[in-house]
């Protein structure tokens, strides 16, 4: 086994997604050397050298095409690689043909690297990154999922908005599944300290259960729309990826919505899900209980439990 080079990720796949974080972790000057993976060794090569000719630009680093036993050394191995969402298809319909994908990839990547980190991207992330954990055979701690980091950026977004107000100070989660059954946390949200309806009182802003409905199903509908109108999203994930990459290589202990196994906190056991966690350099240390209403117990318990029957009918 090689030992781990801590300036060094491997992404494995270079579809929209794949190769906009390509990008993204170019433009970071977060690794060294980065090596592309993917299925079309063509593409590979075609995204490492496009990348590379803006090198110039930025910081010396080295990316290429490579294959598996190019990983053996990687500190993170992103895993992108999936049949895409169509438009009308949920997340949820991809989940028969991305886990018999993942059988493929992931014990490849075990097989030449099991010190490294594995960061799932791929849709349904919840799925794949229970799939990921099993079929590699890696500590809990070092596989997990981009989960909700994009819907929760969304929400910020959103928020921020509505109140004209750096997106930054606003402080909330999306939690649960990345996709249908996802839950805004309202009751922990606030801005800079201030919960969350007072800082709308004070911006002129009343109807707090309307203008909270509505951004909620803005947040999660928006990949669709996106889809809708350019076929895939890939921008915000990829920014998404570069953060989490950011919080692991300088092990800045920053609190992320990743998907990770849950172990029985808010009675959820078994399942691959979001919730804020402190993630490193040994990637996810801890979860984070935030506070929940008893609606959002209840919710998040429903989606926990929407997720487990699907992995049920896959993984069995």
């Amino acid at each position: 086994m090689s030992k781990i080079n801590v300036r060094k990720a491997a992404i494995v796949g270079c579809g929209f997604v794949g190769s906009a974080s390509a990008f993204a972790l170019m433009e970071s000057g977060l690794f060294s050397e980065l090596v592309l993976i993917d299925a079309d060794k063509n593409k590979a090569e075609g995204e490492a050298l496009d990348i590379s000719h803006g090198l110039p630009f930025a910081k010396p680093m080295q990316i290429y095409a490579g294959d598996y036993k190019d990983i053996s050394d990687a500190y993170v191995i992103i895993v992108t690689a999936g049949a895409g969402q169509k438009p009308g298809e949920t997340r949820l319909d991809l989940v028969k043909k991305n886990v018999g994908i993942f059988k493929s990839i992931i014990p490849q990547i075990a097989e030449h690297n099991q010190e490294g980190i594995l960061l799932v991207v791929a849709n349904p992330v919840d799925i794949l990154t229970y799939a990921a954990a099993k079929f590699s055979g890696f500590p809990q701690n070092r596989v997990f999922g981009s989960g909700t980091v994009l819907d929760t950026a969304r929400l910020k977004y959103l928020i921020g908005e509505h109140l004209s107000v750096d997106n930054r100070s606003v402080h909330a989660f999306i939690i649960g599944e990345h996709g249908d059954s996802e839950i805004a946390a309202w009751s922990s949200a606030n801005v800079s300290g201030i919960p969350l309806n007072n800082f709308c009182e004070m911006r002129g802003h009343f109807h707090h259960q309307e203008a909270m409905e509505k951004i909620a199903e803005n947040v999660k509908n928006s990949a669709y729309e996106i889809i809708e109108k350019k076929r895939a999203t890939y921008y915000g994930i990829a920014m998404s990826v570069k953060r989490i990459c950011e919080a692991i290589v300088r092990d800045e202990k920053s609190i992320l919505p990743v998907s990770s196994i849950q172990n029985g906190g808010n009675d959820i056991s078994d399942v691959a899900l979001s919730m804020p966690a402190i993630v490193g350099a040994d990637g996810v240390e801890t979860l984070v209980p935030i506070e929940l209403n008893e609606q959002e117990k209840s919710d998040l318990k429903k989606s926990a439990d929407t997720l487990k029957n699907i992995i049920q009918d896959v993984l069995q």
